[in-house]
């Protein structure tokens, strides 16, 4: 097992949870049998998570693009989160954690986004890890959808075009009370980011695990911290800055 500093970790994990479908067919079973093995990985990550006391876990479940895969998959992983929500909800509670989703939820069925408000409900005063499902998201959607809401309020009058700067545009993304992701995991080998949190993953260190998510265990995830932590983290200045507090000047 990869050892790790627990009070250096990252304050805000993202992940992509990819490689179901590919271990569903490595393994001669159809792609939702991978799916419903991927929420085993997904309970046993944001438990190990919690007890790490990390502050804010996002994980990418549903893009804005799967709903151009067939249909039948498309529904058989609606039931699976509806399912998800519920069934989760009460470990959330005995976990003391808070549930959020981000992405265009008006696209969800109803049914399911009223699991969703239910569970967001029932754990906003909850004090531990933010649990957050990116749902129906797309990280160039949410960055448009951002400027539209600008563009609005430039409209009416609320703001001016030289107030808006990079902290204005946060405000209007769906992560406007999240700190960006300090570090992210992709399972299954693609190098790649799939439209995911676009703004918010400027400065975040990348990780690409050859692993499916399946089967993206806790030695895993303890392997990606360990990985993390042998990393320099500068946001555009050099080592010796960062070793010594020399001013940027």
């Amino acid at each position: 097992m990869h050892r790790f500093d627990k009070s250096s970790l990252p304050h805000h994990l993202a992940v992509i949870m990819d490689g179901n479908g590919r271990w569903a067919k490595q393994q001669m079973l159809k792609r939702i049998v991978g799916h419903q093995k991927g929420v085993e990985t997904v309970r046993l990550i944001v438990e190990e998570c919690s007890k790490l006391e990390i502050a804010y876990l996002t994980l990418f479940a549903f893009s804005a693009e799967n709903w151009l895969r067939p249909k039948t998959e498309v529904k058989a992983l609606m039931a699976l989160l509806k399912k998800f929500v519920r069934s989760e909800l009460g470990r959330m509670m005995s976990n003391n954690i808070r549930f959020n989703v981000i992405g265009n939820r008006t696209e969800l069925p109803a049914d399911i986004n009223a699991e969703i408000s239910a569970a967001i409900a029932k754990t906003e005063t909850n004090t531990g890890m933010l649990l957050t499902l990116a749902l129906s998201y797309g990280g160039r959607q949410e960055i448009a959808g951002a400027a539209r809401k600008i563009a609005c309020d430039v409209a009416a009058g609320n703001i001016k075009p030289e107030e808006i700067d990079e902290k204005t545009f946060n405000n209007y993304l769906y992560t406007a009370a999240m700190p960006e992701p300090d570090f992210l995991i992709r399972t299954s080998g693609e190098m790649r980011i799939s439209n995911f949190l676009l703004w918010q993953l400027a400065y975040t260190e990348l990780y690409f695990s050859d692993v499916n998510w399946p089967d993206f265990d806790k030695k895993e995830l303890y392997k990606a911290f360990h990985h993390y932590q042998s990393r320099e983290r500068r946001f555009g200045k050099t080592s010796d800055q960062l070793q010594t507090g020399m001013p940027t000047a």
